[in-house]
C-alpha cells in the first residue's frame, strides 16, 4: 500500500455526465495494471471522509487516467479539480485482470461505467490477440466505447445498435465462442455479470469479473466489501483485497 499526493494534468468531460481525470506519476504508471484501483481523496477537508475508489482507466507513459460520472458529492467534488492541483490517493490496490492465460480473442464485455478499466486492459494486451468488444448502456448517453475496439453496442431503449441488453446481445453473436478461443472479461452492473457468468460456467469459456462494492480502508482492513466465495471452506473474499476482479468460478453473484 502507498500513499501518494500526484499532479493533475487534465479533467476532460468525455460525454454526458462522464469525465476523465489525468494525473501524473511515473512511479504510479508504472506499478498499475489491468483493474486494479486507487482509493482517492477527493477533497483537502474532511467531508467526505471517506476514499472513493476508482479503477485505473488507463496509463499512458506516466500519465494515469480515471473515468468517472458525477452521482454525489464526492464524485461532484472530483469533477472541479483543475490542472495543477494535487490529488492524494491510496494504491494501485486490488488484483487485476490476468492476461497470461491461453486465449487468442479477449471478449471484452461492459455495462454502463463498467467500460472503465478496458482501456489500459487493451493497452496492455498482446498484438497477437484480437478483441471483440460488446459495450451496454440504458440509453446511447450512457454507453461509452472511449478506446475501445470492435465494438458491438446494445441500448435497452434501442437508441443506438440493438435494441436489448448487452447479454442479449452477445447471445446473437456466441458463435464467436465456438470459432475463436476466447477468454471474457467483464465489467457492469450484477445482473449483468450474473448473467455472464452462468452463461459461460454453463459453456466452459474462461470468464473474469470485475465487481463493485462499497469500500472503505480499500486493503482489508475494515473487512467492509464481502462478497460470497463459491468455496465453502471460505465463505466469502473481499472486493478490496481479493479482487476486485475474480473468475467467474471463484465467486457468487
Amino acid at each position: 500500500m502507498q500513499i501518494s499526493k500526484i499532479p493533475v494534468v487534465a479533467l476532460e468531460q468525455l460525454q454526458n455526465n462522464v469525465f476523465l481525470l489525468k494525473a501524473r506519476s511515473k512511479e504510479l504508471a508504472e506499478k498499475s495494471s489491468p483493474g486494479q484501483f486507487f482509493n482517492i481523496k477527493v477533497s483537502d477537508s474532511y467531508f467526505p471522509l471517506l476514499r472513493r475508489p476508482f479503477s485505473i482507466s488507463n496509463v499512458e507513459n506516466d500519465i494515469l487516467t480515471f473515468m468517472f460520472d458525477i452521482h454525489g458529492e464526492g464524485t461532484k467534488l472530483l469533477s472541479l479539480k483543475k490542472e495543477g492541483d494535487n490529488i492524494d490517493l491510496i494504491g494501485p490496490l486490488g488484483n487485476g485482470f490476468n492476461l497470461d492465460d491461453d486465449f487468442d480473442t479477449a471478449v471484452i464485455v461492459a455495462g454502463g461505467l463498467g467500460s472503465a478499466p478496458f482501456p489500459l486492459l487493451l493497452n496492455k494486451l498482446s498484438k497477437e490477440k484480437k478483441v471483440k468488444s460488446f459495450v451496454g448502456g440504458r440509453s446511447k448517453p450512457n454507453v461509452i466505447t472511449w478506446k475501445l475496439a470492435n465494438v458491438n453496442i446494445a441500448t435497452d431503449d434501442g437508441s443506438i445498435g440493438f435494441h436489448g441488453n448487452v447479454f442479449q446481445l452477445i447471445k446473437k453473436h456466441e458463435n464467436i465462442f465456438t470459432e475463436n478461443k476466447c477468454k471474457v472479461f467483464a465489467c457492469g452492473p450484477n445482473p449483468m455479470l450474473k448473467a455472464l457468468q452462468e452463461y459461460c460456467l454453463a459453456n466452459n469459456i474462461n470468464c473474469e469479473l470485475s465487481t463493485e462494492c462499497a469500500m472503505a480502508c480499500g486493503f482489508g482492513i475494515c473487512q467492509g466489501c464481502p462478497i460470497e466465495s463459491s468455496d465453502k471452506k471460505s465463505p466469502y473474499k473481499l472486493v478490496c483485497k481479493d479482487g476486485p476482479v475474480f473468475n467467474a468460478k471463484d465467486i457468487l453473484i
